[in-house]
């Protein structure tokens, strides 16, 4: 055989030993090739499935993490409504259900926790709305704390403040910031289940084209392509479902809200119209305790007017014979209507309508200016011991509100004791310790007490009295605000109040009152006045207007015993007329209230001409002379008077006239 046909020979047999293998590998090849097709479908399968189900799984928790910001915000809500709600009623059981309110809403959040813990794109909302929360908390239970302790007006303006508060605001932006952020990762897990829908759909069409040998894994693709749409079609429903339901829950905190801003408004108006009910009552209860005064204050006066009148009519008697003894008759006279008018200025001060005007006071000094008040108050059946350790020691407060706190204290004893007992004020020093007597900073205080040996109180009147309206005294005989107008104060005041009772053993009041280190005070102006010496000034015409025609007469009497000239004045009208015809006039003397015109009316009534005149009014009436813008300017001098008062007002508002006012010719 050629060589040629050798070699043709060989690649025959080449040719068909690579057919034989080939016919043996294709079979295996093909074989691998479905078995691999197939593990691939079935892996790729399995991977689109838990990549479908974990995108569902994360729309769920979305649609959880969404539901349960919305619910801790409803929770949030429905407490603070319940807070206001407790404000206003001071209700215990409203405030333990805004503590079980507030401490769902904690759990709540404590579940928005967990939810979220996974998250890391959600932690630092989660924590910082967390703070929030604990800052809120602790504004809210303060609030909660001061209406326990029956700080009523100070809750009601801490609860307005907490509702404009930061925190408030803050813990609304972190649930915005925490459902915005699960909303953008929800529209994520949406792309992610489309993806995997189309990847199914991809794999289907591919292994179609493997024939029938495939049709299994093709119809397997089928059905799982089915089963995926349908829970992505039950996601889409899900989502609609939850959806609506967030709707629905933002209805909710928006009907919420509205209620809230109309529970607000009306605490407002409600605690305006209580504020004006408070004053009306304050007032109402000081004018009842002056009506409680009366007796004792008629008693008083009758007593001052025996010995003026007793005294003046032995003087008469006695002025020829006896001129020594007639003037020791004038002496208890004169004293005896200085205690009238020293009770009646009392009286007065007592009763007028003020603002907190603090100023150093000494205790001691201020009980023992009330015991005759006191006394009068409380009756003869009642006896009064005053221990007085104060030892100098001062106190800052409003002198007037303080004797009506303390008078209020020793009426609430002797309606304990049913006007017959022992009563005993007393003063006394106290260095406290930070927390030893509630609220109390460490440091020097007074210490003023009011015991009893009354019927004295069972602790459920104890914890409730200084409740606003509360009383245990019958229909008429109380308002229920001596207590705590008293606990007030003391607190305006950066004291504290404690009372110490128990059924049958009497009851204590101690106020304690910080220590208040002062330089000495200068002496009142009344007081003053009386110790100066009269001011010289030569002898001057002066006007008197003055309606009383007895005053008119003692003041004419005065002034010329003075060495004044003085020219009677019986009605305001006639004023023009006789400084017309008296050109010599250099002071005008004037009362307050008069008919048809006052003294500064009349004033102001007079032609230029005489408007350079200095002017002295003359008043009996403490409330005349609280604003000196109504008498211009001019001098006012306290009626009654002594002869050297009027010696020493006269002197001293000629001496401050612009020229000399003094008597044109002497008579």
């Amino acid at each position: 055989m050629a060589d040629g046909d050798i070699q043709n020979q060989r690649s025959d047999q080449r040719g068909m030993i690579w057919l034989a293998a080939l016919r043996r590998v294709v079979p295996w090849l093909l074989i691998a090739l479905l078995v691999g097709s197939l593990g691939t479908l079935l892996y790729t399968a399995r991977t689109a499935s838990r990549d479908h189900a974990q995108a569902l799984a994360e729309q769920q928790r979305s649609f959880e993490i969404i539901a349960l910001a919305r619910g801790f915000e409803a929770r949030i809500a429905r407490a603070e409504v319940t807070l206001a709600r407790y404000v206003i009623s001071l209700e215990p059981d409203t405030g333990r259900l805004f503590q079980d309110q507030w401490r769902s809403a904690n759990s709540q959040l404590r579940a928005l926790f967990y939810a979220t813990r996974g998250a890391d794109w959600q932690r630092g909302n989660v924590e910082a709305l967390q703070r929030a929360f604990a800052e809120r908390g602790k504004r809210l239970s303060e609030i909660g704390l001061r209406t326990t302790y029956d700080q009523k007006m100070t809750a009601l303006a801490k609860f307005h403040e907490a509702g404009k508060s930061e925190d408030l605001q803050q813990i609304s932006d972190l649930l915005a910031r925490v459902i915005a952020a699960e909303n953008a990762r929800l529209r994520e897990r949406s792309l992610a289940v489309s993806l995997a829908g189309n990847r199914t759909e991809w794999i289907g069409k591919t292994w179609r084209l493997f024939g029938l040998v495939l049709l299994v894994c093709v119809l397997f693709a089928a059905w799982f392509a089915h089963v995926a749409i349908a829970d992505r079609r039950n996601a889409r429903r899900q989502a609609e479902l939850e959806s609506e339901r967030a709707d629905s829950l933002d209805a909710a905190v928006r009907a919420r809200t509205a209620e809230l801003s109309a529970a607000y408004d009306q605490l407002k108006l409600e605690a305006t119209e209580r504020a004006a009910a408070e004053d009306s009552l304050r007032q109402m209860q000081k004018m009842d305790a002056i009506g409680q005064l009366t007796g004792g204050i008629a008693h008083d006066f009758n007593n001052m007017l025996a010995v003026v009148v007793g005294g003046l009519e032995l003087a008469r008697r006695k002025m020829r014979l006896k001129p020594e003894e007639a003037l020791r008759h004038i002496d208890n006279a004169t004293e005896g209507a200085n205690r009238a008018a020293a009770l009646t200025r009392r009286l007065l001060a007592f009763a007028r309508s003020e603002p907190l005007l603090p100023s150093a006071v000494d205790p001691d000094v201020l009980i023992a200016g009330m015991a005759d008040l006191i006394d009068r108050t409380i009756g003869d059946q009642i006896t009064v011991t005053f221990q007085h350790e104060a030892q100098g020691w001062q106190i800052f407060v409003d002198q007037h509100q303080m004797e009506n706190a303390i008078l209020n204290l020793c009426v609430n004893a002797r309606d304990a004791m049913e006007g017959r007992g022992r009563l005993i004020l007393a003063t006394g020093r106290a260095t406290l310790a930070q927390g030893e007597v509630a609220e109390c900073a460490a440091g020097d205080y007074v210490r003023m007490s009011v015991t009893d040996d009354g019927c004295g109180m069972t602790p459920e009147i104890l914890a409730r009295v200084f409740e606003p309206f509360f009383t245990t005294k019958p229909v008429g005989k109380g308002t229920g605000l001596g207590l705590s107008q008293i606990f007030g104060l003391v607190r305006q005041s950066e004291g504290d109040i404690r009372i110490e009772s128990e059924p049958g053993g009497g009851s204590t009041v101690t106020l304690y009152l910080p220590r208040c280190i002062t330089e000495a005070e200068p002496l009142a102006e009344d007081s003053l006045s009386l110790s100066r010496a009269p001011v010289e000034h030569p002898p001057t015409r002066i006007l008197v207007v003055e309606d009383d025609p007895r005053v008119l007469r003692q003041t004419m009497a005065a002034l010329s015993e003075l060495g004044h000239l003085p020219i009677a004045c019986d009605h305001p009208a006639k004023a023009a007329r006789l400084l017309g015809n008296n050109g010599d006039v250099g002071l005008i003397l004037s009362d307050v209230l008069m008919p048809d015109m006052t003294g500064p009316e009349m004033v102001r009534a007079l032609p230029a001409a005489f408007h350079h005149l200095p002017i002295l009014f003359v008043t009996g009436f403490t409330g005349d002379g609280n604003d000196q813008a109504d008498f211009g300017g001019h001098p006012v001098l306290r009626k009654p008077y002594t002869l050297a008062a009027l010696a020493q007002a006269v002197g001293t508002t000629l001496n401050g006239s612009r020229r000399p006012a003094t008597a044109a010719a002497a008579e």
